[in-house]
């Protein structure tokens, strides 16, 4: 993922096994978010759903990306980090492995709460870049109209693993709340282009195949 770049990151469980199980799942898994993808990216809006998750992030600029780099990666574990995701250029490199720190981390989270053995994740993350306006609006509507989508609720508001409500609010959160309402405009805006707007899900979604 390059940097100073929007994208819709998203993955599911495999099979038919659930990523969140109970609420402490849900909250663990935002922890673990925060503490591995807020050094290299900055989180605008996501939705989290028993078997499945969405995200939109903006990778953080070259310098930022420098910076934690720099006091990420000493002479001790320079090599270590050289092994995983060859390939990659360094910047992309330091992204992909804290996204895999992450993965990692929850997996193995999971695992010994419910004594489960394997892979928890679909391999191989995906990401989509977004690369426009109408594209950027789509997704964020797309990501807050999913728990509806899929039937566990009726309301925007009433999903409490989404950022749309708290988007809303004026309480502390990760998220990136003041520019992406700004964004939109402000929080009429924001609200109406929810309303009004109701993306097209399945059409979306053989897209994001």
């Amino acid at each position: 993922m390059l940097p100073d770049t929007f994208y819709h990151v998203y993955n599911r469980a495999n099979g038919s096994e659930n990523l969140f199980r109970c609420p402490e799942n849900y909250r663990y898994f935002l922890q673990q978010w925060v503490k591995y993808t807020s050094p290299i990216a900055d989180t605008w809006a996501f939705c989290l759903l028993p078997n499945h998750f969405h995200f939109l992030i903006r990778i953080k600029n070259e310098e930022k990306l420098n910076s934690f780099a720099k006091n990420k990666f000493s002479s001790s574990n320079k090599s270590k980090s050289a092994t995983l995701s060859k390939g990659l250029k360094p910047l992309e490199r330091v992204v992909s492995l804290q996204f895999s720190h992450f993965f990692n981390s929850y997996s193995q989270a999971n695992n010994r709460m419910f004594s489960r053995r394997g892979s928890l994740f679909i391999p191989n993350f995906k990401k989509k870049e977004i690369t426009s306006d109408a594209y950027m609006a789509t997704i964020i509507q797309y990501i807050h109209h999913n728990p509806i989508h899929h039937g566990f609720t009726n309301e925007l508001e009433e999903w409490p693993h989404c950022s749309y409500k708290t988007l809303l609010s004026i309480k502390k959160t990760f998220l990136n709340r003041k520019e992406l309402i700004e964004w939109f405009g402000d929080t009429v805006t924001f609200k109406k282009a929810h309303v009004d707007t109701i993306p097209d899900v399945r059409h979306l979604e053989k897209h994001l195949t």
